[in-house]
């Protein structure tokens, strides 16, 4: 990916910027706090004015062609000189569309001779989003299942602890009594294990029609809107679609079903709730590695485009 021309940070000096013509850095440094002018700067002259000129002194031999040295940019490119590796840049000192998905180095830098730490990848020009948002983002998204559930399958609900209440009631007069014997406790009703399945799959259900179609249209569910983020592809800044929608659906709200077989489900899905902990750098749960996609937090406030108050490579 292109870098547009501008001045950024220097890679090799921090407390300095310098111009990049989209190719290579070019023209002197200034200081880091300096306002730079609206262009590139003016051409440096060749000799300086200083310098003694002897028209008598023999020209110095051209030299041959240098390989660069390892961890230097390559000849042409108007690199930094200095040592091997240069001093770490500050991750905000790179232009916002830089480090995409994945690792790219910075300007006037071999690939993969990184001076520090990559600094964190921004898909389409956006900041990953924190855990801490996406996890309350999806306790909204439940709280608002749930009041479904509680309106549609709420009847169901009932009818099933009526099947259990034999049950409950004779291992409660147990506890109370502190009877110790090895009497089975008496079965659920016949229509117990129906009626569960049942609202497993109406729960499962209202789910999918909660989620699915506004992830599909927007990437955001009511959760994730009131949290500003946003979950995109990781191919196009586009809207998901329905078929991307429903495989990352999938993979967190098909083992609801499987909540019936000890809880399996219910693992399932703890296992994919905390996966984006463990996931670097793009911080994919598992639901996203199926569906190629990333969550991404939203500008607060977007900024105008006529504002040209702070220089690029600056971090707002």
């Amino acid at each position: 990916m292109s870098v547009a021309p501008g001045w950024y940070v220097d890679p090799a000096d921090p407390d300095t910027r310098r111009y990049w013509d989209g190719e290579g850095w070019v023209g002197a440094a200034i200081p880091v706090d300096a306002t730079p002018p609206e262009g590139p700067p003016p051409a440096e002259s060749a000799v300086p004015p200083s310098a003694p000129v002897t028209p008598s002194a023999p020209p110095a031999p051209a030299p041959g062609p240098v390989s660069p040295a390892p961890g230097h940019p390559p000849a042409g490119h108007g690199g930094p000189a200095g040592p091997a590796v240069g001093p770490a840049p500050h991750p905000g000192g790179w232009p916002p569309h830089a480090a995409p998905p994945g690792y790219a180095a910075p300007p006037g830098w071999p690939p993969g001779a990184w001076p520090g730490r990559p600094p964190e990848p921004r898909p389409h020009g956006l900041p990953l989003a924190g855990y801490g948002a996406r996890l309350v983002a999806r306790l909204i998204d439940f709280a608002v299942v749930f009041a479904l559930n509680a309106a549609v399958n709420g009847w169901f609900v009932w009818r099933l602890a009526q099947e259990f209440r034999p049950t409950v009631a004779e291992w409660w007069r147990r506890v109370e009594n502190g009877e110790m014997t090895s009497e089975p406790l008496p079965q659920p009703g016949a229509q117990a294990e129906s009626l569960l399945v049942v609202i497993l799959l109406i729960a499962t259900a209202l789910w999918l029609a909660y989620e699915v179609p506004a992830m599909a249209a927007s990437g955001q569910t009511l959760g994730k809107r009131l949290m500003g983020i946003k979950a995109v592809p990781l191919a196009a800044d586009q809207p998901l679609g329905m078929g991307r929608a429903l495989r990352r659906w999938n993979t967190l709200g098909l083992p609801t079903l499987l909540w019936y077989c000890c809880g399996l489900g219910l693992l399932l899905q703890l296992l994919d709730a905390v996966s984006p902990l463990f996931d670097h750098p793009m911080r994919q749960a598992l639901h996203d590695k199926r569906a190629q996609t990333v969550v991404v937090q939203l500008p607060r406030t977007p900024a105008p485009e006529n504002d040209r108050t702070t220089p690029p490579g600056d971090t707002p």
